[in-house]
């Protein structure tokens, strides 16, 4: 998501962004806490770190009305999802179908994850990761085709 000019963001010393912590990932399971769209449950499919701002699968959809291009091509009504603030959403067990805060935790050997605190269930797991990565892929393949 492109800052317009306006929209300054804090900076480093050396000019960079400051980046802000965030207790969700791409590809986390979360539930709306608040807002119009408040109790619907979707996937993060995008993260902006610069402002804190997530986009949910199938959640607070705008439509954007487009011309055709050419002459004689008719125009199209199309829907996308929009970002939504990070602390609008909370992660959510489907297991348990419980919205829950999350805990670090290190395991026996020696991985840092992320757990649930209602339920204990761990999100970070290679198994979930590598399938974020072939979605991923998958996009990208199905854009170039």
């Amino acid at each position: 998501m492109k800052l317009k000019r306006w929209e300054r963001t804090e900076t480093k010393p050396n000019s960079l962004p400051v980046l802000k912590k965030m207790h969700v990932k791409m590809g986390d399971t979360v539930k709306v806490i608040s807002g119009h769209e408040k109790g619907k449950v979707g996937e993060i499919t995008s993260v902006n770190k610069h402002n804190s701002m997530v986009i949910v699968k199938d959640v607070n959809l705008k439509t954007k009305h487009v011309k055709g291009k050419q002459e004689g091509e008719s125009g199209q009504i199309i829907q996308s999802e929009a970002y939504i603030h990070s602390s609008n959403v909370m992660l959510y067990s489907k297991t348990e179908n419980v919205a829950s805060r999350v805990g670090h935790k290190v395991l026996e050997d020696g991985r840092k994850v992320r757990y649930l605190l209602k339920t204990g269930e761990i999100l970070d797991s290679p198994e979930n990761w590598k399938n974020i990565m072939k979605k991923d892929k998958e996009k990208e393949v199905q854009k170039v085709a």
